[in-house]
């Protein structure tokens, strides 16, 4: 996953909207989300080369995404893979503060990540490449919040103009999939200037600076927009695109929280 816009308790009428693009190698094989049969309160995606997930969310409100962390000094492959860490999440009971404290144990057996974890009431922010090891000490405060391949809220282009969109939407009162899809489906390059103040001037950095990256061999195979209504009702999208950026499939879900 490397795009997710998420408000978290801003709105009464909507405690979570998240609106994300996982881009990935086109040839790595995918699983559509669907709710998994040996986890049947589980709907994820399925990295079916390593077994884990990119984003998902329970019956019980359970709330997980990953994105990778760039790094261009740490390319050595990892002992374990990211994937299985919202997958841990997501079928665990733990909530993210103990999650998260267990994990910094550990967190350096894994490549950059950053990994926001929700348990339906708050929502935990943490990465393996901040300075330091230390878990956090506090959930995020209500807010609209950027996570790209960078640390929460670096003002990376694509981060601050989904952080932009989905502040209108929710001002416009009009959420919707469509809508919440928008917020993450700019297909133009951000402009230098912006790229190379945050230090990202080189040409493949412009050439992923899109918030939809369509490249023959990488880029954005799915766009997933989810919210939680006031009702307790989780409502899910995930559509799925091929190397020409086009939709090739889409998943629908609509289901209340258990109690």
């Amino acid at each position: 996953m490397c795009l997710v816009i998420v408000a978290h308790r801003m709105s009464a009428h909507y405690p979570l909207l998240v609106a994300a693009n996982r881009d990935e190698f086109h040839a790595r094989p995918t699983q559509a989300s669907h709710f998994w049969p040996e986890h049947p309160q589980l709907l994820a995606g399925r990295d079916e080369q390593m077994g884990g997930t990119w984003m998902g969310i329970t019956r019980q409100g359970r709330f997980a995404a990953i994105t990778n962390y760039r790094d261009p000094e740490r390319t050595q492959p990892a002992p374990r893979s990211r994937g299985e860490l919202p997958l841990q999440f997501l079928v665990g009971s733990a909530d993210p503060r103990h999650f998260i404290a267990e994990l910094a144990t550990h967190a350096d057996e894994y490549a950059g990540f950053n990994l926001l974890l929700g348990d339906g009431r708050e929502l935990w922010y943490y990465s393996n490449s901040q300075p330091g090891t230390a878990a956090p000490t506090a959930a995020l405060a209500p807010g609209i919040y950027g996570l790209s391949n960078a640390q929460l809220d670096t003002p990376w282009p694509k981060s601050e103009a989904g952080k932009t969109k989905l502040q209108a939407l929710l001002d416009a009162g009009a959420v919707n999939h469509d809508a919440l899809a928008s917020v993450v489906g700019a297909r133009q390059p951000a402009e230098l200037a912006a790229l190379r103040a945050q230090g990202l001037d080189g040409e493949m950095d412009q050439l992923l600076s899109a918030q939809f990256i369509v490249t023959e061999a990488y880029g954005t195979r799915s766009c997933t927009s989810l919210w939680l209504d006031e009702q307790a009702q989780v409502h899910w999208r995930e559509q799925s695109f091929d190397s020409a950026g086009v939709l090739r499939a889409e998943q629908v879900q609509e289901f209340h929280l258990s109690a």
